[in-house]
């Protein structure tokens, strides 16, 4: 079993313009590449979780995020960084119902665990907004971090940048 950190995507290791569609509109935020190859040089692996709520509005479809799914693999790929899997939820429960994957839900982080043999309490969470991290309590998460300004959750840290938000959670982790 190994510790992984769990990335969102949106606002977290790219700027957000809101139903991201085309491969030319990813942009990593500063100091998202460095942050997610501090994960892959601490030996622990780096996985996107992601609620994707546009597929289910009609506003882009699984192949266009897909593209920007690995535009976002290019990108840090050209910075040394590597995310070890990506995992995206399509739906919208006002529009597809109730689902298991969308975040806060915790299925796309079983599956994960399943694919990649991880470690929940060894594992760390950071995202932009609550719904991002409450699965690390769901899942009895070693830690969770927000990126951004405002106020945490109980028991989640505050970080300016994801960059932080990862220096907090490799000083939490045993070493593997």
């Amino acid at each position: 079993m190994r510790a992984a950190v769990f990335f969102d995507r949106d606002g977290t290791l790219v700027e957000d313009p809101g139903f991201l569609a085309r491969p030319e509109q990813v942009r990593l935020l500063p100091g998202a590449a460095a942050a997610v190859r501090a994960v892959n040089d601490a030996g622990r692996l780096a996985v996107v979780v992601t609620n994707q709520s546009g597929i289910a509005r009609g506003l882009l479809t699984e192949a266009e995020y897909a593209a920007t799914a690995a535009r976002l693999a290019e990108l840090l790929a050209a910075e040394g960084a590597r995310l070890d899997a990506q995992y995206h939820c399509p739906h919208l429960p006002e529009l597809t119902g109730p689902c298991e994957c969308r975040k806060p839900g915790t299925l796309l982080y079983r599956r994960a665990a399943a694919d990649l043999g991880i470690d929940f309490g060894g594992s760390w969470w950071i995202g932009n907004a609550a719904r991002d991290v409450e699965p690390a309590r769901a899942l009895g998460g070693a830690g969770a971090a927000l990126v951004g300004e405002g106020a945490a959750p109980p028991g989640v840290h505050l970080a300016p940048s994801v960059a932080a938000a990862v220096a907090l959670a490799l000083d939490y982790l045993p070493a593997p």
